[in-house]
């Protein structure tokens, strides 16, 4: 996975900008997005955030 792929161009998040949110503690999307911004403007990525909110997360535990 590239950790440096623009996920949210509106607020310039990375892959790993969300994976560094779920590591510190973000376990759902609307944490995810209160601690990176991602999906918080246009919400046309929101359905990839929620995809790798979820992987970070599963990879998590």
């Amino acid at each position: 996975m590239d950790l440096d792929k623009v996920v949210c161009s509106c607020m310039s998040v990375t892959s790993g900008m969300i994976k560094e949110a779920v590591d510190a503690g973000a376990r759902t999307l609307e944490e995810v997005q209160e601690a990176t911004g991602a999906g918080t403007v246009c919400g046309a990525c929101l359905d990839e955030v929620k995809v790798l909110v979820d992987h970070f997360t599963s990879e998590a535990h």
